[in-house]
Protein backbone atom coordinates (compact mmCIF):
# COMPACT_ATOMS: atom_id res chain seq x y z
CA UNK A 1 0.00 0.00 0.00
CA UNK A 2 1.22 3.34 -1.24
CA UNK A 3 2.20 5.76 1.88
CA UNK A 4 -0.31 8.36 2.39
CA UNK A 5 1.11 10.18 5.77
CA UNK A 6 -1.41 13.50 6.47
CA UNK A 7 -0.77 16.54 8.71
CA UNK A 8 -2.84 15.14 11.79
CA UNK A 9 -0.88 12.12 11.61
CA UNK A 10 2.30 14.60 12.22
CA UNK A 11 0.58 16.53 14.60
CA UNK A 12 0.25 13.61 16.50
CA UNK A 13 3.65 12.86 17.10
CA UNK A 14 4.29 16.10 18.52
CA UNK A 15 5.14 18.09 14.91
CA UNK A 16 4.59 21.51 15.40
CA UNK A 17 2.11 23.57 13.47
CA UNK A 18 4.19 25.47 10.51
CA UNK A 19 5.73 24.83 7.23
CA UNK A 20 7.53 21.60 8.64
CA UNK A 21 4.66 19.74 8.31
CA UNK A 22 3.58 20.32 4.75
CA UNK A 23 7.34 19.61 4.08
CA UNK A 24 7.46 16.84 5.93
CA UNK A 25 4.67 15.15 4.21
CA UNK A 26 5.95 15.69 0.23
CA UNK A 27 9.42 14.20 1.57
CA UNK A 28 8.03 11.02 2.90
CA UNK A 29 5.14 10.43 0.23
CA UNK A 30 7.92 11.33 -2.15
CA UNK A 31 10.90 9.78 -0.93
CA UNK A 32 9.41 6.89 1.29
CA UNK A 33 6.04 6.06 -0.76
CA UNK A 34 6.60 2.32 -0.27
CA UNK A 35 7.42 2.24 3.73
CA UNK A 36 4.74 1.10 5.80
CA UNK A 37 3.16 3.98 7.85
CA UNK A 38 4.16 3.03 11.23
CA UNK A 39 7.82 2.35 10.17
CA UNK A 40 7.81 6.14 8.76
CA UNK A 41 6.09 7.80 11.53
CA UNK A 42 8.85 5.96 13.64
CA UNK A 43 11.46 7.82 11.48
CA UNK A 44 10.08 11.12 11.60
CA UNK A 45 9.55 10.73 15.53
CA UNK A 46 13.44 10.65 15.37
CA UNK A 47 14.12 13.70 13.11
CA UNK A 48 12.09 15.44 15.65
CA UNK A 49 13.83 14.21 18.90
CA UNK A 50 17.40 15.05 17.20
CA UNK A 51 17.00 17.62 14.40
CA UNK A 52 20.87 17.97 14.23
CA UNK A 53 21.54 14.52 13.32
CA UNK A 54 19.83 15.07 10.21
CA UNK A 55 20.81 18.65 8.65
CA UNK A 56 23.29 17.39 6.50
CA UNK A 57 20.80 14.29 5.26
CA UNK A 58 20.05 14.47 1.41
CA UNK A 59 16.93 13.38 2.15
CA UNK A 60 15.49 14.45 5.63
CA UNK A 61 17.73 17.38 6.03
CA UNK A 62 15.16 19.93 4.65
CA UNK A 63 13.02 18.82 7.59
CA UNK A 64 15.71 18.68 10.36
CA UNK A 65 16.30 22.40 9.17
CA UNK A 66 12.94 23.52 9.38
CA UNK A 67 12.79 21.72 13.15
CA UNK A 68 16.35 23.17 14.43
CA UNK A 69 15.47 25.88 16.93
CA UNK A 70 16.09 29.60 15.03
CA UNK A 71 16.03 33.13 16.63
CA UNK A 72 12.02 33.80 16.25
CA UNK A 73 11.02 37.37 15.13
CA UNK A 74 8.11 38.84 16.45
CA UNK A 75 5.80 41.26 15.31
CA UNK A 76 5.97 44.45 17.73
CA UNK A 77 2.50 43.55 19.77
CA UNK A 78 2.83 40.12 19.63
CA UNK A 79 2.42 38.78 23.25
CA UNK A 80 5.43 36.35 24.23
CA UNK A 81 5.11 33.17 26.14
CA UNK A 82 6.68 32.27 29.23
CA UNK A 83 10.26 30.25 28.71
CA UNK A 84 9.57 27.61 31.66
CA UNK A 85 5.96 26.21 31.66
CA UNK A 86 4.23 25.82 34.75
CA UNK A 87 3.62 22.51 36.24
CA UNK A 88 0.66 20.36 35.62
CA UNK A 89 -0.22 17.02 36.18
CA UNK A 90 -1.19 14.33 33.31
CA UNK A 91 -3.56 10.98 34.21
CA UNK A 92 -2.56 8.21 31.98
CA UNK A 93 0.42 9.69 30.45
CA UNK A 94 1.54 6.53 28.54
CA UNK A 95 -1.56 6.28 26.58
CA UNK A 96 -1.62 9.95 25.57
CA UNK A 97 -0.41 11.01 22.15
CA UNK A 98 2.35 13.49 21.99
CA UNK A 99 0.66 16.03 19.72
CA UNK A 100 -1.85 16.73 22.57
CA UNK A 101 1.02 16.87 25.52
CA UNK A 102 2.43 19.05 22.96
CA UNK A 103 -0.48 21.87 23.62
CA UNK A 104 -0.77 21.45 26.60
CA UNK A 105 2.88 22.54 27.16
CA UNK A 106 2.02 25.03 24.97
CA UNK A 107 -0.97 26.39 27.36
CA UNK A 108 1.19 26.31 30.00
CA UNK A 109 3.24 28.61 29.15
CA UNK A 110 0.23 31.64 28.16
CA UNK A 111 1.11 34.77 30.50
CA UNK A 112 -2.95 34.24 32.28
CA UNK A 113 -2.38 30.36 33.13
CA UNK A 114 -2.55 29.28 36.82
CA UNK A 115 -2.70 25.85 36.68
CA UNK A 116 -3.78 22.63 34.20
CA UNK A 117 -4.33 19.07 33.91
CA UNK A 118 -4.67 16.42 31.27
CA UNK A 119 -7.18 13.56 31.58
CA UNK A 120 -6.52 10.17 30.36
CA UNK A 121 -8.98 10.02 27.15
CA UNK A 122 -6.78 13.39 25.48
CA UNK A 123 -6.23 13.80 22.02
CA UNK A 124 -5.04 16.41 20.05
CA UNK A 125 -7.34 19.49 19.15
CA UNK A 126 -7.53 23.01 18.29
CA UNK A 127 -5.49 25.27 20.72
CA UNK A 128 -6.46 23.51 24.04
CA UNK A 129 -6.16 19.58 23.34
CA UNK A 130 -9.56 17.65 23.72
CA UNK A 131 -8.84 16.18 27.54
CA UNK A 132 -7.41 19.34 28.36
CA UNK A 133 -8.29 21.42 32.03
CA UNK A 134 -6.86 24.92 32.04
CA UNK A 135 -6.97 27.52 34.72
CA UNK A 136 -6.48 31.23 34.02
CA UNK A 137 -6.33 34.20 35.71
CA UNK A 138 -9.43 36.48 35.02
CA UNK A 139 -9.45 35.47 31.24
CA UNK A 140 -11.40 33.42 28.86
CA UNK A 141 -9.76 31.33 25.99
CA UNK A 142 -13.19 30.70 23.26
CA UNK A 143 -10.96 28.01 21.84
CA UNK A 144 -10.38 26.85 24.98
CA UNK A 145 -13.99 26.54 25.68
CA UNK A 146 -14.51 24.83 21.85
CA UNK A 147 -16.40 25.10 19.12
CA UNK A 148 -19.40 22.90 20.70
CA UNK A 149 -19.73 25.60 23.54
CA UNK A 150 -21.66 23.43 26.45
CA UNK A 151 -21.67 20.27 24.54
CA UNK A 152 -23.40 17.94 27.10
CA UNK A 153 -24.47 14.59 28.40
CA UNK A 154 -28.21 13.58 29.98
CA UNK A 155 -29.08 10.33 30.90
CA UNK A 156 -32.90 9.40 31.76
CA UNK A 157 -33.49 6.42 33.66
CA UNK A 158 -36.58 4.78 33.49
CA UNK A 159 -38.60 2.14 35.81
CA UNK A 160 -38.87 -0.03 33.15
CA UNK A 161 -37.54 -3.48 32.74
CA UNK A 162 -34.27 -4.07 30.47
CA UNK A 163 -35.75 -6.71 28.48
CA UNK A 164 -37.99 -4.00 26.84
CA UNK A 165 -35.05 -3.31 25.07
CA UNK A 166 -35.02 -6.99 23.11
CA UNK A 167 -38.77 -7.24 23.21
CA UNK A 168 -40.00 -3.60 22.25
CA UNK A 169 -36.38 -3.29 19.59
CA UNK A 170 -38.66 -2.33 16.81
CA UNK A 171 -40.96 0.43 18.85
CA UNK A 172 -37.69 2.08 20.11
CA UNK A 173 -35.94 2.23 16.91
CA UNK A 174 -39.04 3.70 16.23
CA UNK A 175 -39.23 6.48 18.07
CA UNK A 176 -35.57 6.86 17.68
CA UNK A 177 -36.16 7.74 14.33
CA UNK A 178 -39.40 9.77 15.27
CA UNK A 179 -38.08 12.14 17.57
CA UNK A 180 -34.36 12.78 16.53
CA UNK A 181 -33.00 14.75 13.72
CA UNK A 182 -29.55 14.97 13.38
CA UNK A 183 -26.21 16.75 11.38
CA UNK A 184 -24.93 19.80 10.58
CA UNK A 185 -27.59 22.51 9.50
CA UNK A 186 -30.63 20.48 10.43
CA UNK A 187 -33.66 22.22 11.69
CA UNK A 188 -37.48 20.90 12.98
CA UNK A 189 -40.24 21.97 10.59
CA UNK A 190 -42.36 22.81 13.67
CA UNK A 191 -39.95 23.24 16.70
CA UNK A 192 -41.30 23.16 20.39
CA UNK A 193 -40.41 26.15 22.34
CA UNK A 194 -38.34 26.96 25.63
CA UNK A 195 -38.24 29.85 28.02
CA UNK A 196 -34.81 29.71 26.77
CA UNK A 197 -35.28 31.43 23.30
CA UNK A 198 -36.79 34.13 24.95
CA UNK A 199 -33.75 35.23 27.12
CA UNK A 200 -32.89 39.28 27.20
CA UNK A 201 -29.65 38.30 25.67
CA UNK A 202 -30.82 37.27 22.69
CA UNK A 203 -32.14 40.84 22.09
CA UNK A 204 -29.23 42.52 23.81
CA UNK A 205 -26.16 41.35 22.06
CA UNK A 206 -26.10 42.13 18.37
CA UNK A 207 -24.16 38.42 17.53
CA UNK A 208 -26.88 36.73 19.20
CA UNK A 209 -29.88 39.07 17.46
CA UNK A 210 -28.47 37.42 14.39
CA UNK A 211 -28.66 34.05 15.66
CA UNK A 212 -32.03 33.85 17.50
CA UNK A 213 -33.58 32.34 14.31
CA UNK A 214 -31.36 29.69 13.78
CA UNK A 215 -31.72 28.89 17.10
CA UNK A 216 -35.42 28.51 17.14
CA UNK A 217 -35.12 26.29 14.51
CA UNK A 218 -32.35 23.88 15.89
CA UNK A 219 -33.77 23.44 19.27
CA UNK A 220 -34.09 19.85 20.33
CA UNK A 221 -32.08 18.40 17.45
CA UNK A 222 -28.54 16.78 17.94
CA UNK A 223 -24.97 17.07 15.74
CA UNK A 224 -23.20 15.15 13.39
CA UNK A 225 -19.69 13.41 14.66
CA UNK A 226 -19.57 12.02 17.82
CA UNK A 227 -23.01 13.24 18.65
CA UNK A 228 -25.71 10.15 19.67
CA UNK A 229 -29.11 9.35 21.33
CA UNK A 230 -29.41 6.06 22.89
CA UNK A 231 -31.41 3.05 24.69
CA UNK A 232 -29.66 0.91 26.97
CA UNK A 233 -29.28 -0.71 30.20
CA UNK A 234 -28.29 1.28 33.57
CA UNK A 235 -26.95 -1.21 36.16
CA UNK A 236 -27.21 0.45 39.52
CA UNK A 237 -24.13 -0.76 41.64
CA UNK A 238 -24.48 0.33 44.70
CA UNK A 239 -27.61 2.14 46.32
CA UNK A 240 -27.07 5.68 45.80
CA UNK A 241 -28.64 8.48 47.72
CA UNK A 242 -27.69 10.67 45.02
CA UNK A 243 -30.03 8.87 42.10
CA UNK A 244 -32.80 7.01 44.74
CA UNK A 245 -32.21 4.47 42.84
CA UNK A 246 -31.96 0.96 44.49
CA UNK A 247 -28.96 -2.31 43.18
CA UNK A 248 -30.76 -3.15 39.73
CA UNK A 249 -31.01 -2.71 35.91
CA UNK A 250 -33.46 -0.21 34.43
CA UNK A 251 -34.11 0.83 30.62
CA UNK A 252 -32.69 3.76 29.80
CA UNK A 253 -31.58 6.90 27.49
CA UNK A 254 -28.53 8.90 26.70
CA UNK A 255 -27.86 11.55 24.06
CA UNK A 256 -24.62 13.67 23.90
CA UNK A 257 -24.21 16.63 21.74
CA UNK A 258 -24.32 20.32 22.14
CA UNK A 259 -25.23 23.64 21.17
CA UNK A 260 -25.56 23.44 17.27
CA UNK A 261 -25.15 26.69 14.89
CA UNK A 262 -25.63 28.92 18.04
CA UNK A 263 -22.25 27.54 19.52
CA UNK A 264 -20.60 27.44 16.45
CA UNK A 265 -21.16 30.71 15.55
CA UNK A 266 -20.44 32.17 18.93
CA UNK A 267 -17.13 30.23 19.08
CA UNK A 268 -15.40 31.29 15.76
CA UNK A 269 -16.40 35.27 16.07
CA UNK A 270 -15.11 35.55 19.71
CA UNK A 271 -11.85 33.73 18.46
CA UNK A 272 -11.24 36.41 15.89
CA UNK A 273 -11.87 38.99 18.40
CA UNK A 274 -9.49 37.13 20.92
CA UNK A 275 -6.93 36.71 18.08
CA UNK A 276 -6.61 40.41 17.60
CA UNK A 277 -6.89 41.27 21.24
CA UNK A 278 -3.85 38.89 22.35
CA UNK A 279 -2.11 38.56 19.11
CA UNK A 280 0.69 34.91 20.13
CA UNK A 281 2.93 33.26 18.56
CA UNK A 282 1.73 31.30 15.65
CA UNK A 283 2.35 27.77 17.57
CA UNK A 284 -0.38 29.75 20.70
CA UNK A 285 -2.86 31.44 18.37
CA UNK A 286 -5.93 29.34 18.60
CA UNK A 287 -5.03 29.91 22.67
CA UNK A 288 -5.84 33.64 22.46
CA UNK A 289 -7.78 34.92 25.16
CA UNK A 290 -10.19 37.88 26.25
CA UNK A 291 -9.80 39.61 29.91
CA UNK A 292 -13.31 39.47 32.05
CA UNK A 293 -12.17 43.27 32.68
CA UNK A 294 -13.16 43.99 28.89
CA UNK A 295 -16.38 44.38 27.22
CA UNK A 296 -15.69 41.86 24.17
CA UNK A 297 -14.72 39.78 27.60
CA UNK A 298 -18.09 40.30 29.56
CA UNK A 299 -20.20 39.53 26.31
CA UNK A 300 -18.22 36.30 24.98
CA UNK A 301 -18.96 35.45 28.84
CA UNK A 302 -22.70 35.99 28.15
CA UNK A 303 -22.94 34.05 25.15
CA UNK A 304 -21.02 31.21 26.57
CA UNK A 305 -23.01 30.52 29.32
CA UNK A 306 -26.51 31.17 26.80
CA UNK A 307 -25.13 28.68 24.96
CA UNK A 308 -24.60 26.15 27.64
CA UNK A 309 -28.59 26.53 28.88
CA UNK A 310 -29.29 25.99 25.45
CA UNK A 311 -27.37 22.82 24.48
CA UNK A 312 -29.41 21.74 27.91
CA UNK A 313 -32.41 22.64 26.57
CA UNK A 314 -31.79 20.83 23.50
CA UNK A 315 -31.26 17.42 25.54
CA UNK A 316 -34.28 18.45 27.73
CA UNK A 317 -36.33 18.45 24.63
CA UNK A 318 -35.30 14.91 23.02
CA UNK A 319 -35.74 13.16 26.68
CA UNK A 320 -39.17 14.74 27.00
CA UNK A 321 -40.32 14.02 23.65
CA UNK A 322 -39.00 10.77 23.86
CA UNK A 323 -40.47 9.85 27.43
CA UNK A 324 -44.14 11.16 26.62
CA UNK A 325 -43.95 8.02 23.54
CA UNK A 326 -42.80 5.97 26.31
CA UNK A 327 -45.39 6.68 28.40
CA UNK A 328 -43.18 7.25 31.24
CA UNK A 329 -41.64 9.94 33.60
CA UNK A 330 -37.97 8.96 34.47
CA UNK A 331 -37.23 8.01 37.74
CA UNK A 332 -33.95 10.18 37.90
CA UNK A 333 -31.99 12.25 35.77
CA UNK A 334 -28.37 13.11 35.18
CA UNK A 335 -26.56 15.36 33.25
CA UNK A 336 -23.01 17.48 32.85
CA UNK A 337 -21.18 19.44 30.24
CA UNK A 338 -17.88 19.83 29.04
CA UNK A 339 -16.46 21.89 26.53
CA UNK A 340 -17.29 25.40 29.14
CA UNK A 341 -15.43 27.44 31.54
CA UNK A 342 -16.38 27.85 35.06
CA UNK A 343 -15.55 30.55 37.84
CA UNK A 344 -14.33 28.20 40.46
CA UNK A 345 -12.19 29.26 43.64
CA UNK A 346 -8.94 26.60 43.79
CA UNK A 347 -6.76 27.26 46.61
CA UNK A 348 -8.23 30.02 48.10
CA UNK A 349 -7.83 32.05 44.68
CA UNK A 350 -10.97 32.69 41.73
CA UNK A 351 -10.25 31.53 38.51
CA UNK A 352 -11.49 30.60 35.20
CA UNK A 353 -11.11 27.00 34.80
CA UNK A 354 -11.82 25.40 30.72
CA UNK A 355 -12.56 22.13 30.39
CA UNK A 356 -12.67 21.24 27.17
CA UNK A 357 -13.67 17.78 26.69
CA UNK A 358 -14.00 17.29 30.50
CA UNK A 359 -16.35 16.34 33.19
CA UNK A 360 -16.98 18.69 36.06
CA UNK A 361 -15.87 16.18 38.95
CA UNK A 362 -16.67 18.43 42.28
CA UNK A 363 -16.52 16.44 45.37
CA UNK A 364 -19.94 15.08 45.04
CA UNK A 365 -20.98 16.56 41.43
CA UNK A 366 -22.81 13.46 39.78
CA UNK A 367 -21.49 12.81 35.70
CA UNK A 368 -21.63 10.37 32.59
CA UNK A 369 -18.41 9.18 31.38
CA UNK A 370 -19.26 7.48 27.64
CA UNK A 371 -17.23 5.04 26.45
CA UNK A 372 -18.29 3.64 22.55
CA UNK A 373 -21.19 1.48 21.17
CA UNK A 374 -19.84 -1.30 22.28
CA UNK A 375 -18.49 -0.91 25.45
CA UNK A 376 -20.24 0.64 28.47
CA UNK A 377 -20.35 4.34 29.65
CA UNK A 378 -20.37 5.47 34.06
CA UNK A 379 -22.15 7.08 36.44
CA UNK A 380 -19.57 8.75 38.34
CA UNK A 381 -19.95 10.93 41.21
CA UNK A 382 -16.76 13.47 41.86
CA UNK A 383 -14.30 12.96 44.22
CA UNK A 384 -12.80 16.84 44.14
CA UNK A 385 -9.27 15.71 43.43
CA UNK A 386 -6.70 19.08 43.67
CA UNK A 387 -4.47 17.88 40.94
CA UNK A 388 -7.14 17.44 38.33
CA UNK A 389 -8.51 20.68 39.22
CA UNK A 390 -11.80 18.60 40.25
CA UNK A 391 -12.04 17.08 36.26
CA UNK A 392 -12.19 13.71 35.02
CA UNK A 393 -12.50 12.34 31.51
CA UNK A 394 -15.21 12.68 29.60
CA UNK A 395 -15.11 9.73 27.60
CA UNK A 396 -12.57 6.67 26.66
CA UNK A 397 -11.03 8.67 23.95
CA UNK A 398 -9.85 8.99 20.50
CA UNK A 399 -7.02 6.82 19.59
CA UNK A 400 -7.54 6.50 15.71
CA UNK A 401 -8.21 9.91 13.73
CA UNK A 402 -11.11 9.94 11.56
CA UNK A 403 -9.16 9.82 8.43
CA UNK A 404 -7.85 6.89 9.95
CA UNK A 405 -10.84 5.04 10.66
CA UNK A 406 -11.88 5.86 7.19
CA UNK A 407 -8.98 4.24 5.38
CA UNK A 408 -8.30 1.28 7.27
CA UNK A 409 -11.76 0.13 8.84
CA UNK A 410 -14.73 -2.05 6.81
CA UNK A 411 -17.85 -1.95 7.49
CA UNK A 412 -18.04 -5.65 7.56
CA UNK A 413 -15.36 -5.20 10.57
CA UNK A 414 -17.72 -2.88 12.62
CA UNK A 415 -21.10 -4.99 11.84
CA UNK A 416 -19.60 -7.90 13.11
CA UNK A 417 -18.46 -6.57 16.14
CA UNK A 418 -21.83 -4.88 16.78
CA UNK A 419 -23.90 -7.87 16.47
CA UNK A 420 -21.57 -9.17 18.62
CA UNK A 421 -22.35 -6.70 21.31
CA UNK A 422 -25.82 -6.81 20.85
CA UNK A 423 -26.10 -3.53 19.29
CA UNK A 424 -28.73 -2.17 16.68
CA UNK A 425 -26.88 0.72 14.92
CA UNK A 426 -29.32 3.48 13.35
CA UNK A 427 -26.79 5.98 11.39
CA UNK A 428 -23.06 6.42 12.49
CA UNK A 429 -19.65 6.26 10.06
CA UNK A 430 -16.96 4.43 10.18
CA UNK A 431 -15.29 7.24 11.71
CA UNK A 432 -16.89 6.43 14.79
CA UNK A 433 -16.98 2.90 15.13
CA UNK A 434 -16.03 1.24 18.47
CA UNK A 435 -12.40 0.53 17.61
CA UNK A 436 -11.29 4.18 16.91
CA UNK A 437 -11.62 4.12 20.61
CA UNK A 438 -9.30 3.88 23.25
CA UNK A 439 -10.77 0.76 26.32
CA UNK A 440 -12.78 2.93 28.47
CA UNK A 441 -11.97 0.22 31.25
CA UNK A 442 -8.18 1.46 31.65
CA UNK A 443 -9.47 4.64 31.11
CA UNK A 444 -11.18 4.50 34.08
CA UNK A 445 -8.46 2.99 35.48
CA UNK A 446 -6.33 5.77 35.52
CA UNK A 447 -9.04 8.20 37.42
CA UNK A 448 -9.81 5.93 40.42
CA UNK A 449 -8.82 9.22 42.53
CA UNK A 450 -11.48 11.40 40.21
CA UNK A 451 -14.45 9.75 40.69
CA UNK A 452 -16.45 7.05 42.01
CA UNK A 453 -18.40 4.64 39.90
CA UNK A 454 -22.14 4.27 40.99
CA UNK A 455 -22.80 2.88 37.77
CA UNK A 456 -22.68 1.89 34.50
CA UNK A 457 -24.80 2.59 31.02
CA UNK A 458 -24.50 -0.28 28.75
CA UNK A 459 -25.63 1.14 24.48
CA UNK A 460 -28.35 -1.27 22.87
CA UNK A 461 -29.74 0.88 20.25
CA UNK A 462 -27.75 3.72 18.89
CA UNK A 463 -28.69 6.66 16.97
CA UNK A 464 -26.65 8.49 15.01
CA UNK A 465 -26.27 11.37 12.16
CA UNK A 466 -26.45 9.43 8.92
Amino acid sequence: MRLKLTGKDLRKIGYPEGRVISVAMRVMNSNFKHTKQREALDLLEKVLKDPNDYLKNDTLGPIAALLVEKPKTRTPDEIPLATERREYTVFGADHIEAGAVNQMEIAMRLPVTAAGALMPDAHQGYGLPIGGVLATDNAVIPFGVGVDIGCRMCLSVFELPEHLIYGENKKLKNILQRDTLFGAGREFSKPMDDEVLARREFKEIPLLRGLHDKAVRQIGTSGSGNHFVEFGIVEITEQSRDLDLPPGKYLALLSHSGSRGLGAAIANHFTKVAMDATPLPREAKHLAWLSLDTEAGQEYWACMNLAGDYASACHHQIHHKIARALGEKPTAMVENHHNFAWKETHEGRELIVHRKGATPAGKGVLGIIPGSMSQPGFIVRGRGEPTSLDSASHGAGRRMSRAAAKNSLLWTHVTEMLKENGITLMGGGLDEAPMVYKDIHQVMSFQKDLVDVLGTFQPKIVRMDE
